[in-house]
C-alpha cells in the first residue's frame, strides 16, 4: 500500500501533462504550420457568396484562416477571444445565413468558451506543479485533487459551449446551402482534456485515501502484540512461582 500513492500521483500527474499539452493543441491552432497544429480548427465553412477573404474559412482559437492542401494556411492576424460571429468576422452579413443576423447568440456562446478555455488552463497548471507533492504527500493528492477537479469543471463546460456554438453555426450553414464541417481534431483534444483531467482527479482523490488507510494498519509488534507478550510472560511467572512453593512443602 506504501507504494500506491506514489504510483497513482505519478499517474495523474502524466495524465494532467497531457490535457495541458491538448489544450495548447487547441489555443495554438493556427499560429505555426506544425502537425498538429495545422489540422486543429473548430469549424471550415463554405464561404462563397459573402464577402470573406478566405474561401473556405477556418475559425481556430485566436484566428480565421484559410485551407491550403487541407491544412490551416493564410490565416489572418490573431484576436483575442475571437467570436464565432460571421457578420463581425467579415464585416457584413452579404451571403450570411439568417440565423447570424441580428443575435449575439454565436457571439456570447464562443466568448464564454473563450473565457472558460483559459481559467481551466490555468488551474490544470497549478494542478500539474502541485502533483509534484502527490507523490510524496498525501495532503498534496488532495490538494492537486481539489485543483484539478475546478480544471475539469471549466473544461467541461469549454467543451459543452464549444459543442453547442459549432454543431449550430454547421446546421446553419448546411441550411443554408453551403458546405460546413466540423473540426475533428478541434474537438477531439477538447474533450480529450476533460477526459484527462477528470480521471486524474479521481486518481488523485484515491491516492490520497489509500494513503490515509494504510496509516491507519497496526504494525506487527503493536499495541496488541506487547499486550499478548506481556501476558504470556506473566503466565510463565505465575506457573513458575507456584512450582517452587509446591516443592518447598513436599
Amino acid at each position: 500500500m506504501a507504494v500506491a500513492r506514489p504510483l497513482l500521483g505519478l499517474i495523474s500527474l502524466v495524465l494532467v501533462g497531457a490535457g495541458l499539452l491538448f489544450q495548447f493543441f487547441v489555443i495554438l491552432s493556427g499560429v505555426s504550420n506544425t502537425t498538429p497544429l495545422n489540422k486543429t480548427y473548430f469549424i471550415q465553412v463554405d464561404t462563397a457568396g459573402t464577402s470573406a477573404v478566405r474561401n473556405p474559412a477556418r475559425w481556430t482559437f485566436f484566428h480565421i484562416c484559410g485551407v491550403v492542401n487541407g491544412k490551416n494556411g493564410n490565416c489572418r492576424s490573431p484576436t483575442p477571444a475571437l467570436p464565432f460571429d460571421p457578420p463581425r468576422n467579415f464585416g457584413s452579413d452579404q451571403g450570411i445565413p439568417e440565423a447570424f443576423i441580428g443575435t449575439n447568440h454565436y457571439y456570447y456562446l464562443s466568448r464564454f468558451m473563450f473565457a472558460f478555455y483559459l481559467i481551466a488552463l490555468f488551474f490544470a497548471a497549478i494542478a500539474f506543479l502541485t502533483g509534484i507533492l502527490a507523490i510524496c504527500t498525501r495532503l498534496g493528492s488532495y490538494l492537486s485533487g481539489l485543483t484539478v477537479a475546478v480544471a475539469a469543471f471549466f473544461q467541461a463546460l469549454a467543451a459543452a459551449l464549444m459543442t453547442a456554438c459549432f454543431v449550430q453555426g454547421r446546421n446553419a450553414f448546411r441550411r443554408n446551402g453551403q458546405d460546413a464541417r466540423l473540426g475533428r481534431y478541434g474537438f477531439g483534444w477538447t474533450w480529450a482534456a476533460f477526459a484527462a483531467f477528470f480521471i486524474a482527479m479521481v486518481l488523485f482523490c484515491v491516492g490520497g485515501a489509500v494513503s490515509k488507510s494504510s496509516e491507519r494498519t497496526p504494525r506487527k509488534g503493536g499495541m496488541f502484540g506487547r499486550k499478548a507478550s506481556t501476558r504470556s510472560r506473566g503466565s510463565f511467572i505465575d506457573s513458575e512461582s507456584q512450582r517452587r512453593v509446591k516443592e518447598e512443602y513436599e
